[in-house]
């Protein structure tokens, strides 16, 4: 969108929000570059450039304007809808592959070189992936700098950076300030936590319909791992370099983040999932607008606009989740889902000092491939499905992973026995993040569609769902909405 210069100027000129994190506008007359929605006056349009991403426009020379925070803008959408190499490369960027296994590592895990994935990123977004993953380290730094008492050199390892200077010398050049400078503008007003203690904001484009994503969430949790207490939905995460506990609480322009964090290391990790988790960086307004299209759907979108996809913030928990709830209720899903967790999940203590509610890690593919089938509680034939998946996730014949190829994991699934097509499109919708996932066979879908008049059979449905695409797993939620069911409803605080 960045080279469509007319579009963006009108953008800029009407500070519209819905394109934050599409492009980045950039002013040669001051240096500073800002998102679309920026509230200062806008520049004469001769004075703007304009770039396809924060580490473009900081390549180019450009800093962070103070007042908009451009780098805190939500990321672009074009990452969750599309499969090439581009948006799996940034979903895996964002997932701080980078940080950890360097650009070799980033190559290997999308089976190219690094010079096809240096040249691909700089192609469209104008810069590669050490730029996209500086400017990523950046935004972490500025948020434990604002949020925390954390000493500046736990936050520049805890950022990703290899040396203090490295952080000084970036934080200077992205913000024009000196990290304790940094500090201080904030602090006037705004006093740090308490180290470990982090409270964030996460954006998103809105409108956004918190009812089936949140309800979704806390009608499925699993009990040990995750619940809804005081109007948030909170659960363990496992991170590189340790453990988390969030707490995710719906607002009308945010969603308030708190995160208790074992290694600040993992932070950006952290919130790069909660966003996932969440579905925050879709944008709502081409969804809507394709759905409202076909008259069938348009009055659900006008009744509650802005559903997002519930998915996870671990793929392989979910496929086990999958496997648990074939052709069970939700109770019993949850049910199998505990014993799991009892049994072989990792212990933790729950940051609030609650005895109760969070008190394990979900077990990974690694403790559930030690289990003894005899030991579950369901059919045999379930359990040869669960242990084949648990053996393929475990020894990483299945890759469902940020940057996964959705092509190649829905055929490896599928070749598993007794994954059929709702297991396998069920993955691929809240594990894999496509967005044009659809379920035909889902009970509740076609439940939707007798209601709705619309074709009652898989294949015919399947057929009248092309008009959907590429947004067919938001067609999912809407659908979804035709019933009573707790996974429509806020939760009541």
């Amino acid at each position: 969108m960045h080279e469509d210069v007319e579009r963006c100027v009108r953008a800029v000129q009407s500070k519209d929000a819905r394109f934050d994190g599409w492009f980045y506008g950039a002013v040669i007359t001051t240096g500073i570059y800002c998102r679309p929605s920026c509230p200062v006056v806008p520049p004469k349009p001769e004075n703007m450039r304009f770039y396809p991403s924060a580490a473009a426009a900081q390549q180019a020379g450009f800093r962070a304007c103070k007042r908009c925070r451009p780098d805190a803008s939500p990321g672009s959408p074009e990452w969750n809808h599309r499969a090439d190499i581009v948006a799996r490369a940034m979903r895996l960027i964002a997932d701080g592959v980078v940080d950890r296994e360097g650009v070799p590592g980033l190559a290997a895990r999308l089976g190219y070189s690094t010079r096809q994935i240096e040249r691909q990123l700089r192609a469209e977004l104008g810069a590669g992936p050490l730029a996209l993953a500086r400017a990523q380290r950046a935004q972490t730094a500025r948020l434990l700098i604002e949020t925390t008492a954390l000493p500046m050199g736990d936050i520049a390892f805890a950022a990703g950076f290899a040396s203090i200077r490295a952080f000084n010398d970036t934080v200077r050049e992205v913000f024009a300030l000196t990290p304790s400078g940094l500090r201080d503008r904030v602090a006037r007003g705004h006093p740090a936590a308490a180290s470990g203690a982090l409270s964030l904001r996460l954006p998103f484009r809105a409108p956004l319909c918190p009812d089936n994503l949140f309800g979704h969430l806390a009608a499925t949790a699993v009990p040990g791992v995750e619940e809804w207490r005081d109007g948030a939905y909170r659960r363990t995460m496992r991170l590189p370099h340790g453990h988390a506990v969030v707490a995710l609480r719906p607002h009308p322009e945010h969603v308030a983040c708190s995160l208790a964090l074992t290694d600040p290391r993992d932070l950006t990790i952290a919130i790069s999932r909660c966003r996932r988790l969440l579905d925050l960086d879709a944008d709502p307004i081409a969804v809507d607008d394709l759905l409202r299209a076909d008259p069938d759907l348009a009055p659900l979108v006008d009744k509650a606009p802005g559903r997002r996809v519930p998915r996870t913030v671990d793929p392989a928990e979910f496929a086990v989740r999958a496997v648990l709830g074939q052709q069970v209720s939700t109770a019993a899903a949850r049910t199998h889902a505990a014993r799991l967790v009892a049994a072989h999940g990792e212990q933790i203590t729950d940051p609030s000092g609650r005895s109760t509610g969070l008190t394990h890690l979900f077990p990974s593919p690694a403790a559930l491939a030690e289990l003894d089938p005899t030991t579950l509680a369901f059919p045999r034939t379930r359990r040869t499905t669960l242990t084949s998946l648990v053996a393929a996730l475990a020894g990483e014949e299945i890759d469902l992973g940020a940057g996964s190829d959705w092509d190649e994991a829905r055929t490896r699934l599928a070749a598993l026995p007794g994954i059929g097509p709702w297991t396998v499109e069920t993955i691929a919708m809240r594990a894999l993040g496509d967005p044009d996932a659809f379920t035909a066979t889902d009970l509740g879908i076609r439940a939707a569609a007798r209601e709705l008049d619309l074709p009652g059979t898989p294949v015919a449905l399947t057929r009248r769902a092309a008009a959907w695409r590429p947004w067919r797993a938001y067609a999912v939620q809407y659908l979804w909405a035709t019933g009573d069911h707790a996974i429509n409803r806020l939760p009541a605080a």
